[in-house]
């Protein structure tokens, strides 16, 4: 069927209309890898009594606003959503659908300007994750809307030590030089590209000492690893509880050939961080959001919930006296210890459990990066209940950001400043900032 794309949506899907039915009625229809006032042809890949969702077949008059995509894999990989449109489109999407979204859900229409902070739009990447199969070796992604691996040789939206790191990946496999029971693989890069920590994920139950001489051959075609960190894990999933020992070693539940931590520069100060913790992904931009987030504020207190590393800790303790920082995740949590500061106090805690112990605490500004899931209504209400004049919500979620938002603003906080980051260029994610003040 012939549809006409109406705009673009969270997820990366164009929204249509299907033709009216013999009753008049008419479904919204969800297409990807389509410009707002296309014309397309598409064939429906799934029907709900609200929706449908089709795949795109032709298109029949194109946005002048369509460009070639660079990368080879591009609609056929899951990764990337964005590719055949030019940057300053991209970014022009993304805060039409964070203001619509805000609109829509939050019942907020942004009433101050977003200020847009640019990625440069390739090689951005300083972690990628990657699945891999050994009969027939390959290393790759998951195809779009599916399951079934993608083979893929390069990722031009990750950083080039990543992709020798890729290429050293297929050398090896193909000489079967990689024990047949990993699943998957994460690289991360530190802030200048020059150092690498490759993390691999094996299935229950493995004796992980056969991946010695597979980190030695990884570490000499890459010399920039720092170190190989094994871990066992049933889907190498980044939720810590599927994640357990396989050895007894400094990084408690992985085994490390060499190093188990990269140290990472900012503007900011330097941050430890280990394997199996969470840190940002974009090496371009960590700079200013760490200067956005933190502000030009001062005061006696501030409080950072879901901390990670410490990546807001440290700039905050240099702006206020003293730091309350609560991130529950054992790996992220020990690089938190590490990198803090004596005025910031670490506390391993879900934020959850921290407020509702905590109700009487006083702030003068309480930074939360919570998530993709955000905080959830009873933390929210807890958060809104606080003695705090400013909260800062870091947010990679729009819908949960606005679900947030709406409790906070019916509780008496306004939006002083917006900020929309473009952490992830040619996908369809995004991060935001807010400065909330009552």
């Amino acid at each position: 069927m012939e549809i006409t794309i109406d705009k673009l949506i969270y997820g990366g899907d164009g929204l249509g209309r299907m033709p009216a039915d013999a009753d008049g009625r008419s479904k919204a229809v969800f297409v990807p890898f389509v410009l707002e006032g296309e014309r397309v042809e598409v064939a429906p890949t799934e029907q709900k009594p609200g929706f449908a969702r089709a795949r795109l077949e032709q298109i029949l008059a194109a946005s002048p606003l369509r460009t070639e995509p660079r990368c080879p894999y591009f609609a056929r990989c899951g990764g990337c959503h964005y590719q055949h449109t030019g940057y300053e489109e991209q970014l022009r999407i993304k805060a039409a659908i964070l203001r619509e979204t805000l609109s829509r859900t939050a019942k907020y229409d942004l009433d101050v300007d977003l200020r847009l902070h640019a990625s440069e739009p390739w090689n951005y990447r300083n972690r990628t994750r990657m699945k891999l199969q050994s009969q027939a070796f390959a290393v790759g992604y998951f195809r779009h809307g599916s399951h079934e691996l993608l083979a893929v040789r390069e990722c031009p939206i990750s950083s080039p030590l990543i992709n020798r790191a890729l290429s050293a990946i297929w050398d090896l496999g193909e000489q079967g030089l990689i024990p047949p029971d990993a699943r998957e693989v994460q690289y991360f890069a530190n802030h200048d590209d020059t150092a690498l920590l490759l993390e691999v994920y094996v299935e229950r139950k493995i004796a992980a000492e056969r991946y010695a001489d597979f980190a030695d051959h990884f570490m000499q075609r890459v010399q920039e690893t720092a170190g190989v960190v094994v871990f066992e894990s049933a889907r190498g999933s980044d939720d810590e509880s599927e994640r357990g020992p396989l050895v007894s070693s400094r990084t408690g539940d992985g085994i490390a050939y060499g190093d188990s931590a990269l140290m990472y520069a900012t503007a900011e100060g330097s941050f430890r961080v280990s394997a199996g913790s969470f840190f940002q992904t974009n090496r371009h931009l960590t700079d200013e959001l760490l200067r956005v987030v933190a502000g030009e504020g001062q005061g006696d207190h501030a409080m950072d919930l879901y901390a990670g590393t410490g990546l807001f800790s440290i700039p905050l303790a240099k702006r206020f006296r003293s730091v309350t920082a609560v991130e529950p995740s054992q790996y992220s949590s020990a690089d938190l210890r590490h990198n803090a500061p004596q005025n910031v106090k670490a506390i391993r805690k879900s934020t959850e459990d921290f407020l509702r112990q905590s109700a009487k605490l006083q702030a003068d500004l309480v930074v939360v990066d919570p998530p993709r899931s955000g905080l959830g209504e009873r933390t929210t209400r807890a958060l809104a209940g606080l003695r705090v004049p400013r909260i800062t919500y870091v947010s990679c979620d729009p819908s949960t950001l606005s679900r947030d938002l709406r409790v906070l603003l019916q509780s008496g906080f306004r939006v002083e400043q917006a900020h929309l980051f473009d952490l992830f260029p040619q996908t369809f994610h995004m991060e935001s900032v807010f400065h909330l003040v009552r």
